[in-house]
């Protein structure tokens, strides 16, 4: 998804992901109505948005921990550990975030959703802070949910970067979506 500042692509991802309710129209994902469904909604919804999330005084392992159990969901210490050392946090796990850099961060923010593997992720500018290494690593984690029949909107301001994982680019004007 493409757009200028402010086109509304932050907007619309928020409300895809129920965390902002529409002011008018219908939505669904996966059969589920956005408002009405809210909460099975969130089930199958991950995000990676501008704002990781995260705790800075727990540790990266509590991070997750944290996270997981406020999904409903509990995971055993070797999860954890399996879902740090994929996003390249393994040393890190007993580390507070509060040191970590913004990609870092970044990184943990995708180990959640490795933990939880979303249907359908929203993928904020998932490449911001990343190196090389953490861009492979969000194409590849595309690629691996879309093979797994899920999908992903990826909001970007470099189409370049989308090129090899995209099927479909649409551009936000102005709050409504066009075909690119």
């Amino acid at each position: 998804m493409l757009g200028r500042n402010g086109s509304g692509k932050t907007t619309l991802l928020r409300v895809i992901a129920t965390t902002l309710r529409p002011t008018r129209g219908t939505g669904t994902v996966y059969g589920k109505e956005l408002v009405r469904e809210a909460d099975e909604v969130r089930e199958c919804v991950g995000v990676l948005g501008h704002h990781a999330g995260l705790y800075d005084d727990l540790t990266a392992s509590e991070n997750l921990r944290f996270a997981t159990r406020m999904a409903g969901q509990r995971v055993a210490k070797e999860q954890i550990q399996h879902a740090l050392s994929e996003v390249g946090l393994g040393d890190e796990a007993k580390e507070r975030v509060r040191g970590f850099s913004a990609g870092m961060r970044r990184r943990l923010a995708l180990a959640r959703l490795i933990l939880r593997p979303p249907r359908l992720m929203l993928l904020d500018e998932p490449y911001a802070a990343f190196d090389q290494h953490g861009i492979d690593f969000v194409n590849a984690f595309v690629q691996q949910t879309a093979a797994n029949g899920g999908a992903a909107i990826i909001v970007t301001h470099d189409p370049a970067r989308v090129a090899e994982i995209s099927h479909r680019t649409v551009r936000i004007v102005d709050g409504r979506i066009e075909a690119a």
